[in-house]
């Protein structure tokens, strides 16, 4: 949010809103990034699972949009900057020069930071849906949070089982 904003919290309900008008702006980025990221990565096993996500983020955005019909709201992006600043820093990885192998490690610090600050996101909304009574919201925030999570979860696996070690023995 800029220095001087012209955004008007004056509710919880305000704040639920603009966190869901951030997580679609942010989402919608993605939708851009991730196959740039999947077409980067060398690793199969990484390029499918970014390949998925995007499957997933794409739910993401349908989700979001059916929160707003729920609030009987427009869908509005309001500027995720968090989300612009990590994607630039993702495509600076994307741009580097080097082993593949490394890079592929690189790609999943990215993603990760990525999916970790959605995960921050998606759970501030759940529990602002919750402490608005608004069961379908929160039962939908929380699906996608299951899905960052999980997305974490298996960036994380394939580090660890692979990419990692790779990376490691590559450049010695």
């Amino acid at each position: 949010m800029p220095l001087f904003s012209s955004v008007e919290l004056n509710s919880l309900k305000d704040l639920f809103v603009n966190q869901i008008e951030d997580l679609y702006d942010a989402e919608n980025r993605l939708t851009k990034a991730l196959p740039k990221m999947a077409q980067a990565a060398n690793s199969s096993q990484l390029r499918n699972a970014i390949e998925q996500h995007l499957t997933e983020t794409q739910g993401h955005v349908s989700r979001l949009e059916t929160i707003f019909r729920e609030l009987g709201v427009e869908p509005k992006r309001e500027t995720c900057e968090a989300m612009k600043g990590l994607i630039e820093e993702g495509e600076e990885v994307l741009g580097a020069k080097g082993d593949p192998e490394v890079k592929d490690a690189a790609i999943i610090a990215a993603a990760q930071r990525v999916e970790h600050y959605e995960m921050s996101g998606y759970g501030s909304a759940r529990t602002f849906a919750q402490r608005l009574g608004l069961t379908q919201a929160a039962n939908l925030l929380q699906q996608t949070l299951n899905e960052e999570a999980a997305a974490d979860k298996k960036l994380t696996t394939i580090a660890e089982s692979s990419v990692n070690a790779q990376a490691a023995s590559s450049a010695r």
